[in-house]
């Protein structure tokens, strides 16, 4: 007996002696900038716990702040079945340094609509390093990236503008019926046509569009396999530039965030759960983990008797 207990107590001590594992951050990778847009180099925040989704859809809307995307009757709906980014803030104005915000970590100090010939880079390209599928879907594009006519815009296309070449990843929204039925990529970005985004029609017609939209990616097993929908605005017509940001994933288990994000934080958040480096201003962002958490569901009592 007493020596039964003795080994008891040496494997008591031996586990509270033995080294603790550490997680490793994700590598940090910052973009070259030059100007006053340049990110300092400084340690990753760590990523989010939760099981990264397998598919992460990305959805690009016009022109709303907060108070006015989310009064609109079906993304009401979204707000209060999903979680939401209640403190959330667009980069600048326009649209353009915002769309560049979102998929390089910095508006490389534009401040206007037209086109700049940017270095190579980006998220398309990060992205294809890395091996990872991913598709831009660009609603309205007829003629390729440069030469569609309305109602597309280059603008809210920012994949065309790294390196000046049109990716062979981003295809027109035709094309995102059958990937969804199909072959869906891990990475999926949606920007509709400037009407459908709000841009130039009423948040009626948006919010219509979304309405048809959503519903067939909740309903694809891409997003029902632990899947992730994010839809977002490029900018508030507020002078705090505050937009609504959704984050829609079965069984949220924070539907409310107060937390301040921006466009960056989400950034963060993508590349962190999509397994690559942090680009620009997101390698200091926080990432949007507390929207990310799920909750499993409630399994039914078996009958006793």
């Amino acid at each position: 007996m007493r020596l039964a207990v003795a080994l008891v107590m040496s494997a008591f001590v031996l586990a509270a002696c033995a080294p603790k594992a550490t997680a490793q951050a994700p590598p940090m990778h910052t973009v070259p900038v030059t100007g006053p847009t340049q990110a300092a180099a400084s340690p990753t925040p760590d990523p989010s716990p939760a099981a990264a989704p397998a598919h992460v859809f990305l959805i690009v809307m016009e022109n709303r702040s907060y108070s006015q995307a989310i009064s609109s009757g079906y993304v009401a709906q979204l707000a209060a079945q999903y979680a939401i980014a209640t403190n959330y803030h667009g980069i600048s104005h326009p649209s353009l340094p915002n769309y560049l915000a979102l998929t390089s970590g910095t508006t490389w100090g534009i401040a206007d609509d037209g086109f700049h010939a940017l270095p190579a880079g980006g998220l398309g390209t990060q992205l294809t390093n890395a091996g990872i599928d991913w598709r831009a879907y660009m609603e309205g594009m007829s003629n390729g990236c440069f030469h569609s006519p309305y109602p597309y815009a280059l603008k809210h296309n920012p994949f065309a503008y790294y390196g000046s070449t049109c990716p062979p990843q981003v295809v027109p929204f035709t094309q995102f019926a059958p990937d969804l039925s199909g072959n869906t990529p891990q990475f999926a970005w949606i920007t509709p046509d400037l009407c459908h985004d709000g841009h130039d029609c009423s948040s009626s017609v948006a919010d219509a569009w979304l309405s048809q939209t959503v519903p067939a990616i909740l309903n694809s097993n891409a997003w029902q396999d632990n899947g992730l929908l994010v839809i977002t605005w490029d900018e508030g017509e507020d002078s705090a530039n505050s937009v609504l940001t959704l984050f829609i994933r079965p069984n949220p288990l924070v539907h409310r965030s107060a937390k301040p994000y921006d466009h960056y934080s989400l950034l963060a958040t993508i590349e962190d759960q999509l397994g690559v480096a942090r680009l620009g201003h997101a390698a200091q962002a926080m990432p949007m983990t507390d929207l990310l958490a799920t909750q499993a569901p409630a399994r039914l009592r078996s009958r006793i008797g």
